[in-house]
């Protein structure tokens, strides 16, 4: 398969899309954890209990159409190989529990990938939409829409005084994570994500890696989430990640302008470094790839690089993860295999855009 055909089918097509502030913000991602009433809940249900309720949600919803988002197409993750699990979880589609743990769990799809509704995850069911750059207000209309549709014919686990009860008590309340990815190289390179990750923690959010709980910042690209879901609404919940957001915005800019006016040319050196590793390796791990990929978005962002596409980071970011590569190769790979794999990946990518000028 050329590359080319290989990333329009595995890019996301809401990917391809360039939302607000983009510069920083790679995309928005609201995601509610909801459970049936009078079931038990997926971390102590056996398989039949768990079929049950993927049962339920199947036939009310596989196929189903929902506004503008159209067609839900179901998965059944027991059922796919562990590439495609891994495919699906590196373009967070599902998550790494769901991938490793599929009893008699599911996934509902919209064809343009930016909604998936994962069945008998760590709860029921989880909401996910992801929106392209700064667009929280917008996902999370989006996904109160779809739980309202789901409300419609299925009956939900919730307390008056706790609100939507979860597996989790973190989740127990709005059941809402609210979630935004941002590139914040200038922040790292200025030694201020230091200082900023615990201010942020005390306001109620957390700072993880682009897989959640537990994953390292790669890229120096990090997600920023609300970690309390009890006693405040979903829009206030939004409304104060929002805050936070727009200040990281405004330090990360400040920080590049900062780093470009006094140190332009050690700027300029790293990120034609950067460039120059990207397109001539032979052989690439995948942290190498990440820091060379976070330091040609920032030059492309400076305009230091001119020519090359600033979508190509999150682009690369997911095709040089390992079920991509093996996805591509067509066949497993080892460690070894892969690292070649990844640096001829990305040289062929850059030569697809200089041809492109």
């Amino acid at each position: 398969m050329s590359l080319e055909r290989f990333m329009s089918e595995a890019i996301s097509p809401w990917m391809k899309r360039e939302g607000p502030d983009s510069d920083i913000v790679l995309s928005s991602r609201i995601r509610l954890a909801r459970n049936l009433e009078n079931h038990v809940f997926p971390m102590v249900a056996n398989e039949q209990q768990a079929e049950e309720v993927n049962q339920q949600i199947r036939q009310h919803y596989a196929d189903e159409s929902y506004g503008s988002v159209g067609r839900l197409t179901y998965f059944d993750v027991d059922q796919l190989k562990p590439i495609e699990k891994r495919v699906l979880v590196e373009k967070h589609l599902i998550s790494p529990n769901l991938a490793e743990d599929p009893k008699k769990s599911g996934v509902l799809m919209s064809e343009d990938e930016s909604i998936s509704i994962m069945i008998n995850e760590e709860d029921h069911i989880r909401i996910q939409c992801l929106f392209p750059g700064f667009q929280l207000s917008e996902a999370l209309t989006l996904a109160s829409g779809i739980d309202d549709w789901f409300e419609e014919k299925v009956n939900y686990a919730f307390d008056e005084k706790h609100g939507y009860l979860t597996s989790c008590p973190t989740n127990v309340g709005t059941g809402m994570r609210a979630s935004v990815m941002m590139h914040l190289p200038a922040l790292v390179m200025t030694q201020k994500m230091h200082r900023i990750v615990p201010a942020i923690n005390q306001l109620g959010l957390v700072v993880r890696g682009i897989y959640g709980e537990g994953s390292e910042a790669q890229g120096n690209v990090f997600q920023v989430s609300n970690q309390m879901t009890l006693g405040k609404s979903e829009q206030d919940i939004v409304e104060d990640l929002r805050g936070v957001v727009l200040q990281l915005i405004e330090e990360e800019r400040s920080a590049r302008k900062n780093l470009f006016e006094t140190s332009k040319i050690q700027l300029e050196d790293r990120v034609h470094r950067s460039l120059g590793i990207l397109s001539n390796s032979r052989i690439i791990q995948s942290k190498e790839a990440t820091k060379c990929l976070s330091d040609v978005r920032l030059g492309i962002d400076l305009k230091i690089i001119e020519g090359i596409s600033r979508k190509i980071l999150n682009e690369l970011m997911i095709l040089t993860q390992p079920g991509f590569l093996q996805q591509y190769a067509g066949k497993p790979l080892s460690p070894d295999e892969r690292d070649i794999r990844r640096a001829t990946l990305i040289r062929e990518r850059m030569k697809l855009e200089k041809n492109n000028e």
